[in-house]
């Protein structure tokens, strides 16, 4: 948004305004006559946790009723839940009583004064099966239906991969690298991501939700990957969401090149040492680049390390407080 330069009150009364301090529209006469005056002061981002960050598929999950809470008493803005994370199945048909647990969610994070800004969801595109992709088409418009029911105005959205390397600990053992399907090539793979993110887009539309496609493990774990997804669909409803953490090697320049098309940033720290790889990542120098691309939205953490989330993630925010300047 550009704030509109003040004006005088005189102008003001002439326009029919109500208040010195009344938001005037760009188009006005009375605005544009005026002197532009001192440069509007800089909105500053918002942080979110993400509730991945008290969760990492290896224990009991946490509910995001705690998460909620724990964002709450540390005076963050926004909380990033994890559809998997939630105490509904994440591929069954919606029910009542799901329906039920959500509106219980957005009550509780109401109550405490935190929005919810995000819903990352796990789905996957990139298969030769036409019944597959028709189910996780299924399945991303459910999730769509889920966050606008919450409230939720993003989700975040996955490529998916060749699924040629099984297990997840062995992909990032190869770092994130695998091997194309047999049979298959890397073009077929990418039309069908972007039919099945366009048979999602009047989904996202009506329900004013917009998709975030996270440069992630698969088709888009490069920038060159993302911004082709990205820019072929050139959807007001399709943005990139930055992941800080998944750009392995040489991370500032990658991230600079998807930075304009960033919607919803994910921050990664490591504390205590990654659960798969650690990275010594400079926010000073992340903040800068989003600052340089005019980004004024969310910045979620998600705090990957082996230390326990109660003592990480404070400190964590402590740490993105600093480096952005919130």
């Amino acid at each position: 948004m550009n704030p509109t330069p003040s004006i005088s009150r005189r102008n003001l009364l002439a326009g029919g305004a109500a208040a010195a301090g009344t938001a005037l529209l760009p188009s006005w006469p009375a605005a544009a006559a005026e002197p532009s005056g001192p440069a509007p002061r800089r909105r500053a981002l918002q942080l979110g946790i993400s509730s991945y960050s008290y969760w990492h598929f290896r224990t009991a999950k946490v509910s995001i009723e705690s998460v909620i809470a724990k964002t709450a008493a540390l005076g963050v803005a926004g909380v990033d839940i994890l559809h998997r994370q939630m105490d509904i199945p994440e591929r069954a048909p919606l029910t009542s009583d799901h329906r039920v647990y959500l509106q219980s969610l957005k009550r509780h994070a109401f109550r405490h004064g935190v929005d919810l800004i995000c819903l990352s969801i796990h789905q996957d595109f990139v298969d030769p099966s036409a019944d597959f992709r028709r189910k996780e088409v299924d399945h991303t418009l459910k999730c769509i239906e889920i966050a606008a029911a919450l409230g939720i105005p993003c989700i975040r959205l996955n490529s998916g991969r060749w699924n040629t390397i099984a297990s997840f600990d062995n992909l990032m053992k190869a770092r994130g690298e695998e091997p194309i399907l047999p049979g298959h090539t890397e073009d077929e793979g990418f039309k069908w991501c972007q039919d099945c993110i366009e048979q999602c887009l009047p989904k996202a539309a009506e329900c004013g939700v917009l998709l975030a496609l996270e440069n992630h493990w698969g088709l888009t774990r490069t920038p060159e990957g993302l911004l082709r997804l990205v820019n072929a669909i050139n959807s007001p409803w399709l943005g990139a969401l930055m992941d800080t953490g998944n750009f392995l090697e040489d991370p500032y320049p990658k991230l600079t090149a998807i930075a304009p098309k960033t919607v919803f940033v994910q921050a990664k720290t490591y504390h205590g040492g990654g659960e798969w790889y650690t990275l010594d990542l400079d926010y000073v120098r992340v903040a800068k680049i989003l600052a340089d691309a005019n980004y004024t939205g969310y910045v979620s953490l998600e705090m990957e390390g082996k230390e326990h989330a109660d003592t990480a993630v404070p400190k964590s925010i402590e740490m993105l407080r600093r480096a952005f300047g919130i």
